[in-house]
C-alpha cells in the first residue's frame, strides 16, 4: 500500500516544520520499518531513536498521530484502520493517500527531528528515590529474601520501561513543572510496596507535598491510554493517594480534605452541598481564615448573581450511595491490612 507520513522536523535553534515522504510499504510494516526506509532510501538526515525494534528498551517513543506511543509496536495498517474509524464522519477522497504525522514527544525540548533531551524525565525519575533503601539493604550474612507473594505485587510496575510516553502527554506536567510525572509516581509505589524497603513513611511524606508528588496529578488518564506495557501509572499514582489518606486526617492539608470531604458529603447527601464544601475544603471548617477570606469575593459575586443555593436537598437513593462507598471502604481497608501485615514481616533471610 502507498502512504504518505508527515514528518515534524526542527532542531533546537529553529521553527517546527512539516516534510512529506510517500512510500510503498506493507500493511504490516512498524512505523519504525517506515523511518527506516525513509532515512536509508530517501532522506540520511532524518533523526530519530531506535534500539531493540522489539518494544523491549524504549527508545523509539514519538508521537504517532497525535498520541505519544513506541513506533516498533504499532504498525501502518492498524494506524491507518484507527485513523479511518477516526474519520468516519468525513466523506473520504479516494485521490487522498493516507497520511500519518508523526511528531516529537511533548514536554520535552528538542534537539534534532523527533530526538528530545530527556533530562527532565531521568531528573524527576531520580528525585523520587527509585531504589530500595539502603538500610533495608544491610543484611550482614544473607539475602534479603522475598515470597512469591510479595514479589508479584511488584511485577505491573516493573514492567515500566521508561519509554517516556506517560510524561509526554502528562497535562499536569505541562502547565506544572515541579510535578514530577505519572513514571516516577508509578515507580514510587513500587518502592513502598517492596518488602524490603524500610523508608516507606517517609516516602509518602514526600510524595504528599504540595503539588509536586500525587496531589499535582489531574487524573485525566493519558498516561494510562498511552503506556504501552499496562503500567497505567494513574491507577498506582491512586494507590499512593489511598496510603497516605488512610494516615492522615482532613487537617493535615488542603489536598487530603478535598478527597476526604468530598466523600463524607456524597456519603451525607448523595451528592456535594457547594456550601459545606467551600468552608471545610478552604476554610478548613473555620480554622482558616485566610482561606475562609479568599472565599469572600466569591460568594459575593454569587451572592449578586442569585446563585449562591440557599439550602440543600438530598438527593434521591442517599442511603444506597451511602451504602456502596461504605462496602467500597470496607474492602480497601482488608487489603491495606493484608498490604501491612506482608511489610511488617519482613524476612531476615534464609
Amino acid at each position: 500500500m502507498e502512504v504518505q507520513f508527515q514528518i515534524i522536523r526542527q532542531t533546537s535553534n529553529t521553527a517546527p516544520r512539516i516534510q512529506t515522504y510517500r512510500l510503498e510499504v506493507d500493511p504490516s510494516s512498524t512505523i519504525l520499518d517506515c523511518l527506516n526506509q525513509i532515512k536509508w532510501q530517501q532522506d540520511g538526515t532524518l533523526a530519530f531513536r531506535k534500539n531493540c525494534r522489539n518494544t523491549i528498551c524504549g527508545s523509539c517513543s514519538m508521537r504517532i498521530n497525535g498520541r505519544s506511543a513506541l513506533a516498533c509496536k504499532e504498525n501502518v495498517g492498524s494506524e491507518v484502520a484507527r485513523l479511518a474509524a477516526i474519520a468516519s464522519a468525513t466523506p473520504a477522497n479516494p485521490d487522498l493517500l493516507p497520511t500519518l504525522t508523526i511528531a516529537p514527544m511533548g514536554n520535552m525540548p528538542v534537539i534534532k527531528d523527533l530526538v528530545v533531551e530527556m533530562k527532565s524525565f531521568w531528573d524527576t525519575l531520580q528525585a523520587i528515590d527509585p531504589f530500595v533503601s539502603t538500610s533495608a539493604r544491610q543484611v550482614p550474612e544473607r539475602e534479603f529474601l522475598q515470597t512469591p507473594e510479595e514479589r508479584d505485587r511488584l511485577n505491573q510496575m516493573g514492567n515500566c520501561i521508561l519509554c517516556g510516553a506517560c510524561y509526554s502527554e502528562c497535562n499536569a506536567r505541562e502547565v506544572n513543572p515541579d510535578f514530577v510525572g505519572p513514571h516516577a509516581l508509578a515507580k514510587a509505589y513500587r518502592t513502598i510496596i517492596d518488602s524490603r524497603d524500610s523508608q516507606t513513611e517517609q516516602r509518602l511524606e514526600r510524595y504528599n507535598e504540595g503539588t509536586q508528588g500525587v496531589w499535582g496529578c489531574t487524573r485525566c488518564y493519558y498516561c494510562n491510554a498511552v503506556c504501552p506495557m499496562g503500567v497505567e501509572p494513574m491507577e498506582q499514582i491512586s494507590k499512593i493517594k489511598n496510603e497516605i489518606l488512610s494516615r492522615k486526617s482532613a487537617t493535615d492539608s488542603r489536598s487530603i480534605r478535598h478527597r476526604k470531604v468530598l466523600i463524607e458529603l456524597v456519603k451525607q447527601g448523595g451528592w456535594i452541598d457547594e456550601r459545606l464544601f467551600g468552608l471545610k475544603v478552604v476554610g478548613n471548617s473555620f480554622r482558616d481564615w485566610q482561606g475562609l477570606s479568599s472565599l469572600t469575593p466569591l460568594g459575593l459575586r454569587m451572592i449578586a448573581r442569585g446563585k449562591f443555593p440557599t439550602r440543600f436537598e438530598a438527593s434521591p437513593g442517599t442511603q444506597q450511595t451511602r451504602s456502596l462507598i461504605e462496602a467500597v471502604q470496607k474492602i480497601a481497608d482488608r487489603k491495606l491490612i493484608r498490604a501491612e501485615k506482608m511489610v511488617d514481616i519482613r524476612p531476615t533471610g534464609g
